[in-house]
């Protein structure tokens, strides 16, 4: 393959960055609403909604478009990292159904215990994901850009975006440029069609800083490196 078309995957660390930090944070965040504290719980349930459709939407992609040509077009010895990542992606699945569960519980009756139902499943997830991610930028990264063009993995990221709700899209955006470097800014917004470019540059981060106060109180709410360090320090036992 012609090193000019290969994939760059300089983007997936930007999507797993947004998903350390958003996911990291959900057990804080939810152990920090007051029980009975209903608008509170609406609030964070539907930053909750947000998080788990573009988590879908990003693992699903994978799913369909790089487990399958890693499977086909790399060696022998590739096929067992790549089963250990789709099993991977089965259990962060089941682990956000109890989520799902768990938030409309929380929301319908935000009380202590279900409040801390709640936090419990995202105490496992984040750490399945974690785990998760870390292996895929080990492992997976490399071989994708081995064994995948620019235009092949650019239809995997077009597919998860048009799987995120349109309303949302802007929110989406802002939340994954947050803590990107310019360059892979840059690098995603050339591949973005030119009428999109501008309005989402723009609305992105206003959507992100206004989302974020909302939940966080902050405009600029803590990165995902900070959150990951004193998630790691106190990681719990299941």
């Amino acid at each position: 393959m012609d090193p000019g078309t290969r994939a760059d995957t300089r983007d997936m660390y930007m999507v797993h960055t947004a998903f350390r930090r958003e996911f990291g944070a959900l057990p804080s965040l939810v152990r920090n609403v007051p029980a009975g504290d209903d608008q509170r719980a609406q609030t964070i349930g539907d930053h909750i909604d947000i998080l788990g459709r573009y988590l879908y939407a990003h693992h699903d992609s994978e799913d369909r478009h790089l487990w399958p040509k890693l499977l086909d077009r790399g060696p022998q010895e590739v096929a067992p990292i790549v089963h250990v990542m789709a099993g991977q992606h089965k259990a962060i699945e089941r682990l956000s159904t109890a989520a799902d569960k768990t938030t409309a519980r929380w929301r319908a009756d935000p009380t202590l215990e279900s409040r801390e139902a709640l936090a419990d499943v995202f105490d496992q997830l984040i750490h399945a994901l974690d785990e998760h991610m870390r292996l895929e930028e080990q492992r997976i990264l490399p071989l994708a850009e081995k064994y995948l063009t620019a235009a092949e993995w650019h239809a995997m990221a077009d597919e998860s975006g048009r799987a995120i709700p349109q309303e949302a899209v802007p929110l989406v955006f802002g939340m994954t440029l947050y803590e990107a470097d310019p360059e892979v800014i840059q690098k995603t917004l050339s591949e973005l069609p030119p009428e999109a470019r501008a309005v989402l540059l723009e609305r992105g981060p206003q959507a992100f800083s206004s989302h974020s106060e909302r939940v966080y109180g902050t405009a600029t709410p803590q990165r995902s490196g900070a959150v990951m360090r004193g998630l790691r320090d106190r990681r719990p036992s299941f």
